[in-house]
């Protein structure tokens, strides 16, 4: 299972992120048609939508070098600061050796094992246990794990995650899931702008419509259709091609394959000789790795995502189960099952009073101890060598 389909996949991978990069392009320039027409819109309230369409694709030709250059210059942005875009969500912050040599040694053990390269390690203090890779190139790569995680797992398992991300590192699945996040950045960061100019617009300079339309009432019917009629249809193809562009940018995560996963739990059982670690820990991240906070694209970089799409139709992770069951058919693994963490675990009140009709159970003596048995307590029975000696041939009744 480690190696079936896995040069394949890397190859895979490398072809996709150049046709999301270029796809990057092409939904910037739909934006900034769509700003077009609005613009053109709000310059000329009464013309036809002809005249608008072809307006606006003047105004795109204009506009394409500037468009082209933006775009380039939001990838180089993204490519040099993505992960400290992605720190500043999560708070990610670098650690040493010094700092968790547990955590770095582990690490360490597996990259001189197989020859990698060594990433940088980030811990974020976080409750949830999860655990991603990020960056584009050897200098860039690095594996945040949550505190949490590192309370909840033991050494073993720790070890499979950091096995597990190593391997998203090694088949080049950071840089498709890292180009993804900059798509669906840059789309909606620009979708969203023109949104808010859009509604401010409506706010503001609504006026001017409702004046249009009603200095053009005394004008005739087919007037209105060909004139104040015409804004209003280009602001809805403004607006549904805004609405399209957001859209297919949140779709590129299909372009994820949820596979990607898998060859990472059985690149992860290559690393570490230990499907049973993968498992177990795969069954105590289960339904713990929520990161308050942390956006979409985020949790997509994550060993485990728990907010599934609609009928598991968007999900860009496999359920625990079915990577679990793929462990236990192709590594040899053993499922326990769901996992409780010891911190879940009901802890006895020990001030709590003793249930009604049930005898404390009976404090345990050492042979300094003066406590009683309280079996024995109305017989005078003390325990240790220093006290009374107990019947027997010896002993005085």
């Amino acid at each position: 299972m480690a190696a079936y389909g896995l040069y394949t996949h890397i190859a895979s991978n490398k072809f996709r992120s150049m046709v999301l990069l270029a796809g990057l392009f092409v939904l910037f320039y739909v934006l900034v048609y769509a700003g077009a027409l609005v613009a053109e819109v709000v310059i000329d309230s009464d013309a036809t939508v002809n005249y608008y369409l072809a307006a606006a694709a003047r105004d795109l030709m204009m506009a394409f070098p500037y468009a082209t250059a933006a775009a380039a210059l939001w990838i180089v942005i993204a490519y040099f600061f993505h992960q400290s875009i992605i720190d500043a969500v999560t708070g990610g912050e670098t650690v040493t050796r010094q700092e968790q040599p547990r955590l770095y040694n582990l690490l360490e053990n597996l990259c001189i094992s197989r020859g990698i390269p060594m990433p940088k390690l980030k811990v974020m203090q976080s409750d949830a246990l999860n655990a991603f890779a990020t960056g584009l190139n050897r200098r860039q790569y690095a594996i945040t794990v949550t505190s949490g995680l590192l309370n909840a797992l033991n050494d073993q398992e720790i070890e499979a995650v950091l096995g597990h991300e190593l391997t998203h590192i090694r088949n080049g699945d950071v840089q498709m899931m890292v180009v993804a996040v900059i798509i669906a950045g840059v789309v909606g960061f620009f979708g969203e702008l023109f949104f808010r100019a859009f509604t401010n617009f409506g706010y503001y300079g609504g006026g001017s419509w409702s004046s249009s339309s009603h200095s053009s009432s005394s004008s005739s019917d087919g007037d209105r259709k060909s004139s104040g009629g015409g804004a209003i249809v280009i602001i809805i193809i403004a607006v549904v091609l805004i609405v399209l562009a957001w859209l297919l940018s949140q779709l590129v995560k299909l372009a994820l394959s949820r596979s990607r996963e898998l060859l990472a739990d059985a690149g992860s059982v290559e690393l570490t000789k230990n499907p049973d670690a993968m498992i177990s820990a795969l069954r105590k991240i289960e339904n713990r790795g929520e990161l308050p906070g942390a956006t979409s694209a985020v949790m997509e970089l994550c060993v485990d995502n728990p907010r599934e799409g609609f009928a598991d139709l968007f999900a860009t992770h496999p359920s625990v189960d079915a990577r679990v069951q793929a462990l236990v058919k192709y590594a040899g693994g053993h499922d326990p099952g769901p996992l409780a963490l010891p911190s879940e675990a009901e802890e006895p009140d020990d001030r709590a009073p003793p249930e009604a009709g049930r005898t404390p159970p009976p404090v345990p003596s050492g042979p300094w101890s003066d406590a009683r048995d309280p079996a024995d307590a109305s017989h005078g029975a003390s325990h240790g060598p220093w006290g009374d000696p107990p019947p027997g041939p010896w002993g005085r009744h």
